[in-house]
């Protein structure tokens, strides 16, 4: 697992318009807040992504970004975004490459099965690349708005 300190890994994946995406791309531009989830459109994911939506102009006024991602593909990411106007991209990691790279592909276990999925986190990625911020485990409710006020400090 990642740790505060850390160079942010170096990837690339799709966003919802199938453009790919490199979160070295911003380095000495903007923070960025990269978050991960389990699938689209389902309760905990909705709340997280619509939360984030409602303070997207707060994190632009905060020189930071936000980026969703999971493993559902471009499609599944356009119609999420369609559904609830979401104001973020969302990245498709189908090969679970960021996944792997930062930690969030776990064993899990609901109702007593265990299985690998993706374990809601999030990390901040500050303008030199470096993660500001790791939280694995994250509960939906009030992260965007707890995300928002660490990332105000960055720009301290």
């Amino acid at each position: 697992m990642l740790i505060k300190g850390q160079a942010a890994p170096n990837v690339t994946s799709a966003n919802q318009d199938n453009n790919p995406v490199n979160l070295s791309d911003y380095q000495g531009h903007k923070n960025v807040v990269l978050y991960f989830y389990p699938k689209d459109d389902t309760p905990g994911c909705t709340i997280e992504a619509n939360d984030f939506t409602a303070l997207a102009n707060d994190f632009a006024s905060a020189n930071a970004v936000v980026i969703g991602v999971s493993k559902d593909d471009c499609g599944s990411h356009q119609a999420f975004i369609e559904k609830f106007g979401l104001k973020v991209d969302l990245l498709a990691d189908t090969s679970g490459e960021l996944c792997d790279a930062f930690g969030v592909w776990q064993l899990k276990e609901k109702n007593g099965v265990s299985k690998m999925g993706i374990v809601r986190s999030t990390f901040i990625i500050d303008k030199q690349g470096e993660l500001a911020y790791v939280e694995y485990g994250v509960a939906p409710d009030g992260h965007a708005a707890k995300m928002l006020e660490i990332v105000k400090t960055l720009n301290e």
